[in-house]
């Protein structure tokens, strides 16, 4: 059995698959304010269309619809069959709430009762 395929055969199939994983995704990368959609997210980086999407470098943000996940610095990687695969330098999640501008101490009440 022969793994050859005509050319076209090839990219009709790159086509359809890059068709499928472009629906439904809520996944989006933000760079400069503008967003762009996420094909895979993987735990070491992410992937998206390679036509669609500009070069991308340096720090960016991805959400999930309006959740912001990570911020963080990416480095291009691979571009195989129309997806540009991105790797993570660094990709801390997102603080889900703004830093304290003091000392919280860990043993100070959580709040106080009304006297009654």
């Amino acid at each position: 059995m022969t793994t050859f395929l005509p050319k076209e055969v090839q990219d009709g199939l790159d086509a359809a698959r890059l068709a499928g994983l472009r629906t439904s995704r809520r996944l989006k990368v933000r760079v400069a304010g503008i967003d762009y959609p996420v094909l895979r997210l993987r735990s070491d980086g992410f992937s998206v269309d390679q036509e669609r999407v500009p070069a991308l470098r340096g720090l960016v943000d991805l959400f999930d619809g309006s959740a912001h996940l990570y911020r963080c610095l990416i480095v291009a990687c691979e571009a195989e069959a129309g997806v540009m695969r991105y790797e993570f330098k660094r990709s801390p999640q997102a603080p889900t709430a703004a830093p304290l501008d003091y000392y919280r101490d860990p043993q100070a009440p959580a709040g106080l009762l009304p006297r009654y």
